[in-house]
């Protein structure tokens, strides 16, 4: 009986995979539940989202990819392609996450702002999502690092708004001010936080386990573990 059923989903299996659409089923969906499918989905959209951030930053401040004379679509591949530096860079003295980010906000770092703040902001969010591509029955995941990933990105935004050279320019340009304002940095950050934050609050219902929130004050913002 059981080698019938087995035959059975079998040959469902490969009627499936032989279908030549876009959706075509694959054998590892098997060991997948809906919330892994939803993990994998918003793990996707955080890394579209944060490359379409990290090519509309360079566009704002080309000077940072004039430092090193790489183009913007290496800089991609390294974040996000085949070559992603998962654990740190030469270029940033070793610095990940959180500390990465601060380098990039560094007024005596000569490096590459952009490229030390994606990274770093690339690699929280990944380790937010325990540093998996993929999602199956045997993963699991941590609200409270999804949450905090969330909240991270909020005091990303206010250290950006604070960090200015000598001369009282920002170190890393995005919104503009004056008649310059564009507010498309704004909502791409926007996005980025509210797929987190959905995120958390999913996992949070899965492991029926509170989220803890953090409170904050003006001028003592530091960056949340991960």
């Amino acid at each position: 009986m059981i080698t019938r059923t087995l035959l059975i989903i079998f040959i469902f299996t490969l009627t499936l995979t032989g279908c030549s659409s876009k959706n075509s089923f694959r054998v590892e969906s098997l060991a997948k539940s809906e919330i892994d499918m939803v993990s994998d989905l918003h793990l996707k959209t955080a890394d579209q989202l944060l490359k379409e951030l990290t090519v509309k930053l360079y566009a704002r401040n080309p000077r940072e990819l004039e430092k090193n004379s790489f183009s913007v679509e290496y800089r991609v591949k390294q974040l996000f392609g085949t070559y992603r530096l998962l654990e740190s860079s030469p270029e940033l003295n070793g610095s990940i996450g959180s500390d990465a980010i601060l380098l990039s906000l560094d007024s005596q770092f000569s490096g590459d702002r952009v490229f030390a703040l994606m990274f770093g902001l690339t690699g929280m969010i990944h380790a937010s999502y325990n540093n998996k591509e993929e999602f199956f029955i045997t993963d699991s995941l941590d609200e409270q690092k999804l949450h905090n990933s969330a909240r991270n990105i909020e005091i990303l935004l206010w250290r950006l708004k604070q960090a200015n050279d000598e001369n009282h320019s920002p170190l890393i340009l995005t919104n503009g001010t004056g008649s310059e304002i564009n507010l498309s940095f704004e909502r791409l950050f926007g996005k980025l936080i509210a797929n987190q934050d959905m995120m958390a609050q999913l996992i949070s219902r899965k492991n029926h386990r509170a989220i803890r929130n953090a409170v904050h004050t003006i001028g003592s913002f530091v960056f949340l573990p991960i």
